[in-house]
């Protein structure tokens, strides 16, 4: 048996007692793929809500997490956290964050989680890292954000998105300041972004998915419309990236401090690469379709692969 497949052996034979958990608001191709391959790697895996858990400080661990009685998992796997109220959306970030406390290792953490959801907190932590991003504001103020729109529509126009959103849901191009909708129609917040207008007849993007601190595969988005989205009409093509988008690409994903992440990219006309969006809870059917690379079994062995090295340090120190 080569080296690499007599150790990928023993890592699953000692990957065989963990209990491990998927963190998904319900059970999707993503899930059985993801379960599927935690079992090939020799550690099963159970899905579980994060809308079923919660705090109870009598219990010794303080916590209640469905399907593990009145035990902990040893690691969890978020794929999805759901969708709720600020209040529920706040618990189950606060139960992933005890989960850290109580020495269980999360992937994605909740603090990687909140920085990607937040897309301002994104921009800034991308900004801050020196990564190109477009010019981003956000602000609380219809006032402000018209002030902004006057100042800078005059360079092209700027891109309107949901403050929390994802699939390319609630996307506005706004050209001038009356485009811009009704506080109380954002929920409060306006995150106004530059539009990167690119060369060329249709639209076009592409998905990066980063784990473990390199590339796994990447994706082509094209559309007639400037959403790129799988999810609203945007079709996936195989695509090879370049070593400057890979490095952004990795880049991308450590300044917000995710294990994995979907990082989408964007070449202007200026022929410059700008990173968009980094998405901590990613979905790769999409970009499964285009790939050889199984990714779900990439996730998994490098899930294991993190926990065997924090166990492995927690030995030595």
């Amino acid at each position: 048996m080569p080296r690499f497949a007599e150790a990928r052996a023993a890592r699953a034979r000692r990957a065989g007692g963990l209990r491990i958990a998927i963190a998904a608001d319900r059970v999707d191709w993503h899930v059985k793929e993801l379960v599927a391959a935690f079992a090939r790697a020799g550690a099963p895996a159970i899905a579980m809500k994060l809308s079923a858990c919660g705090f109870d400080t009598r219990r010794a661990s303080g916590l209640t997490i469905k399907g593990f009685g009145y035990g902990l998992p040893d690691a969890m796997l978020v794929r999805a956290i759901g969708v709720g109220s600020f209040e529920e959306i706040t618990l189950r970030l606060g139960l992933m964050h005890a989960l850290g406390e109580c020495g269980v290792v999360v992937h994605n953490s909740a603090r990687a989680v909140e920085r990607c959801v937040d897309k301002a907190a994104t921009s800034f932590l991308l900004a801050r890292n020196g990564i190109a991003t477009p010019p981003t504001w956000t602000v609380q103020s219809r006032v402000q954000a018209k002030a902004i729109v006057r100042r800078e529509a005059v360079h092209g126009p700027l891109v309107m998105k949901p403050l929390f959103g994802a699939q390319g849901r609630g996307l506005k191009l706004v050209r001038r300041a009356r485009d811009l909708p009704p506080h109380e129609e954002i929920a409060g917040v306006y995150y106004l972004q530059r539009f990167i207008g690119q060369d060329g007849g249709g639209f076009s993007d592409v998905r990066l998915l980063v784990s473990g601190g390199r590339s796994v595969a990447a994706m082509r988005r094209r559309a007639s419309h400037w959403i790129t989205n799988v999810k609203l009409g945007g079709r996936p093509e195989a695509y090879l990236a370049d070593r400057e988008e890979i490095d952004l690409a990795i880049r991308a994903a450590a300044a917000v401090g995710a294990d994995f992440a979907g990082v989408d990219l964007i070449r202007g006309r200026d022929g410059g690469v700008y990173v968009l969006e980094v998405n901590s809870m990613p979905g790769w059917r999409g970009l499964q379709s285009v790939t050889q690379t199984r990714i779900a079994d990439v996730l998994a062995r490098d899930f294991l692969a993190a926990l065997e090295d924090r166990r492995t340090a927690a030995i030595s120190a």
